[in-house]
């Protein structure tokens, strides 16, 4: 049974940066692709960026793209989201997901029900 755990989360300035990690257990990572999401309070849980499984295809929210990097590292069962440049609105819980239905070489987070396995998230504030 895969299990997903979020980690480094915290508080940065504006302009700072954060690498959040996804670490799997249980199952590897290879048959899934993997979407990180955030929910602010208030707001609707939001796709931020996703790989796919092959590590070749990513995407990226349109207000993020050129700030979030996401990548994978198969041999230590992790996905990363490196954020920089980071800005108010990017305050929120953030979550890492798996895919297993959406074919290897592609990944998308506009539709969450295809994630069936989340981690319980990490706390990014954002303050000056």
């Amino acid at each position: 049974q895969l299990q997903l755990a979020e980690s480094g989360g915290g508080l940065v300035q504006p302009g700072g940066s954060l690498r959040l990690s996804c670490a799997a257990s249980g199952s590897t990572l290879h048959y899934y692709a993997i979407g990180w999401f955030r929910q602010a309070p208030g707001k609707e849980r939001e796709g931020v960026a996703c790989i796919s499984r092959t590590g070749r295809m990513t995407d990226y929210k349109r207000s993020v793209k050129g700030r979030f990097t996401i990548s994978r590292d198969s041999a230590k069962s992790t996905v990363y989201l490196q954020m920089n440049d980071m800005q108010l609105e990017d305050a929120a819980v953030y979550y890492c997901a798996a895919d297993p239905s959406t074919p290897q070489t592609m990944c998308t987070f506009f539709y969450d029900y295809l994630y069936n396995n989340w981690g319980q998230g990490t706390q990014v504030d954002v303050s000056a």
